[in-house]
């Protein structure tokens, strides 16, 4: 293959425009969309490219058979991407969250006009203004209960038809006899109506489930996003010519073509061709690999350099892809199974509310022989013990908690994932890309080698053509001739009408000139920012550190003796990971999984919690709990002092709450508790959880 040829020039079969999805997780900043916007529009067949950056995706429409062309062009724009079929993906809107804050707009209006007219009964108003400011305030309550309430009635109905008490019950039941009672007693011109409590009750529990709904809304499943970067077409080579197919239409013994840059669609065999494959998403190996014929490829492997034709071995859901999409699907559930600490809190709650509820009605009724009076005890009782601090205990420290770890690099995704990053006790690692960095150190180069190198490095699109090159900022390339490229050999020129070459040698890439030794130019792993410190904090804090990678053994070994891990494991498949990580959960330990690719996504979906780096790959940063924003591994440790640190506020938390519960139901079984107390205990108790929420503070 010449370099001469035109890496855009690739035959259009057809006018159709077409719509292509790229996942680029290196996008980070209003920079970064423009140079992504510019550097696809800048092609000769795309007509329009628009990016999405919190998914981190750009779609791409144009005349292009092919995403081939648009990912070479923004890896020459230095950012890496990879095809995915939107059709799998999940929407990223969010009606669940505008219309829960659409009713916390309408409770907090209704409330605040409605606490108006009650101050005004509280401060004496006259029989006749208080039974007319009663029917006022019922006329702003009722519907906008009946709108602002619903998600609780709904969720209460539900759970009562299934036969079982959630916290919504209880909930629920204060309400509706809240505002029944409150009606009845404007009826009769009764002294105490009860509208603003209930109001308060709904403004409160409603913004503790917008805030856990903000928690759990970043999570999406990493199964999903698994199958979503299957190659949705591939070119089927056949005797009339190359056709494009949709992938799920290719059968066992196909022949496919798999062009420089793109994505091998199914498992198969090369049977003809040569070219450099990039591994590392799906095993972890740090360095391109030869495929030729006879070499065995996988679904989701990269092709570098020249093409590929390969004979279809397995497709749809038996390419390992898929396999491990439904493996990680398995995980994904296994870990949903996690109960938050208010969840279990809510199973023991609700039935104690009802039952002190219920003492206080038959206590009263039987003691006074008043029913109406027995009702306005138990109704107290179901408002002034309603869970809104209880309700709140949780978001507000997670909403602390996400604000303080964003700060320090650390993206929540999970609701749960605070209080399971709290219980760690053991941290598992992947190396290539998530603890290590490929760069090459061409120190030793004097300056006609180095000259040279940067004269063939810099017209080949290879990752370690590129490192080369990038190794070499302020090096003048040297004036070379004949340049060519063989795939997965290297490439050759004429420097001075002497032969030179970059490419495979003996011990791993070699820079070779006329009349010298090869010189060793491999790619050395570095180790990340903040990895070594990581590893000792971690290890003195007694977790077990444990280096599991798919890479080979020796580089796997220099990494963990660099680090001082004595617990390392190399060319683990991600079966191996996936196995490795149900042992330790079997053995009760409480792993924190730290990975990046694709051969990670069913170790971090397995493991108690997971965190990957912002750089990963979509399905692995979906499948975890935690994302890295930024490059320094020493936030790690930070996340789990804080993680800790926000148990224990949700602890006291919930203990104010149980104290706040030991004054207020006194008060509400004695019959001593008014419409005044209810609202203002409920808002003090709200108030404090807040509060406390808020003093969660580390030191780095």
């Amino acid at each position: 293959m010449t370099l001469t040829a035109d890496p855009h020039d690739i035959p259009v079969t057809h006018d159709d425009t077409r719509a292509f999805t790229l996942s680029v997780p290196g996008m980070r900043c209003a920079g970064c969309i423009a140079g992504v916007e510019g550097a696809l529009t800048a092609l000769p067949r795309v007509t329009n490219a628009r990016v999405n950056l919190g998914d981190k995706q750009v779609r791409v429409t144009g005349t292009l058979t092919d995403a081939a062309p648009l990912i070479a062009a923004l890896d020459r724009a230095g950012f890496a991407a990879s095809e995915m079929d939107a059709e799998a993906l999940t929407s990223a809107t969010d009606p669940e969250g505008r219309a829960l804050l659409t009713r916390i707009g309408v409770a907090g209006f209704a409330m605040m006009n409605v606490m108006i007219l009650s101050v005004a009964v509280w401060s004496g108003a006259e029989e006749a203004t208080r039974v007319l400011f009663h029917w006022i305030s019922a006329a702003i309550a009722l519907p906008a209960l009946a709108y602002a309430a619903r998600p609780f009635v709904v969720s209460a109905l539900t759970a009562l038809s299934a036969r079982r008490m959630n916290m919504d019950v209880p909930i629920t039941l204060a309400i509706v006899l809240a505002a029944g009672v409150s009606l009845h007693e404007t009826w009769i011109h009764g002294a105490e109506a009860w509208f603003d409590a209930a109001l308060s009750l709904t403004l409160f529990l409603l913004i503790g489930r917008y805030l856990d709904h903000r928690t759990r809304r970043a999570a999406r499943s990493a199964a999903a996003a698994l199958t979503a970067l299957e190659v949705p077409r591939a070119t089927r080579v056949t005797d009339a010519g190359d056709v494009t197919v949709p992938t799920a239409e290719l059968a066992i013994g196909d022949h496919v073509r798999v062009a420089a840059g793109a994505r091998i669609p199914v498992d198969a065999t090369v049977i003809e061709g040569r070219a450099d494959l990039d591994r590392s998403l799906l095993t972890g190996e740090s360095l391109p690999v030869l495929a030729q014929p006879g070499t065995e490829v996988a679904a989701g492997e990269t092709v570098l350099d020249g093409h590929l034709i390969v004979s279809a071995t397995a497709v749809g859901e038996d390419t390992g892809l898929r396999r491990m999409a439904r493996a990680v699907a398995v995980a994904e559930g296994a870990r949903g199974a996690h109960v938050a600490l208010a969840d279990r809190a809510a199973r023991i709650y609700a039935p104690a509310v009802h039952g002190l509820a219920a003492i206080g009605f038959l206590g009263w009724w039987i003691a006074t022989g008043d029913i109406h009076h027995a009702i306005l005890v138990a109704v107290a009782t179901l408002i002034i013990t309603c869970p809104c601090a209880l309700g709140l205990a949780v978001p507000a420290v997670s909403v602390a908690a996400s604000g303080r770890m964003f700060k320090a690099g650390l993206l929540l995704k999970s609701a749960t994932a605070l209080e399971r990053l709290a219980q760690v006790d053991a941290l598992v690692l992947d190396k290539t890309g998530t603890l290590t960095t490929g760069t090459v150190q061409l120190d030793h180069l004097d300056p006609d080698a180095a000259s040279v190198a940067k004269g063939l490095a810099q017209v080949s699109d290879h990752p370690v053509a590129r490192a080369v090159a990038a190794a070499l900022p302020h090096v003048v390339p040297a004036a070379l001739t004949d340049l060519h490229e063989v795939a997965g050999d290297g490439i050759t020129g004429r420097w001075n009408g002497q032969p030179v070459r970059i490419g495979r040698g003996a011990h791993g890439t070699e820079l070779t000139l006329p009349g010298r030794a090869p010189l060793d130019i491999t790619p050395r792993e570095t180790l990340r920012p903040g990895a070594a410190l990581m590893v000792r904090r971690a290890q003195d804090a007694g977790l077990r550190v444990t280096l599991l990678s798919g890479d080979r053994t020796a580089p796997v070994r220099a990494v963990a003796d660099q680090l001082g891990i004595t617990d390392w494991h190399a060319e683990a498949t991600p079966q191996n990971k996936l196995a490795l990580l149900h042992t330790r959960a079997a053995a009760g330990q409480k792993v924190l999984m730290v990975g990046d690719g694709l051969n990670d996504a069913g170790a971090l979906a397995a493991a108690h919690v997971s965190l990957a780096p912002a750089t990963a790959l979509d399905a692995a940063r979906a499948a975890s709990d935690v994302v890295l924003l930024g490059g320094d591994l020493s936030a790690v440790p930070l996340g789990l002092r804080l993680a800790k640190l926000a148990r224990r506020r949700m602890l006291q938390n919930f203990g104010l709450a149980v104290v706040y519960n030991l004054i207020s139901i006194p008060l509400a079984l004695a019959g001593v508790a008014t419409p005044l107390m209810a609202a203002a205990a409920m808002s003090s108790s709200s108030i404090l959880v807040v509060l406390n929420a808020l003093r969660l503070k580390v030191r780095p």
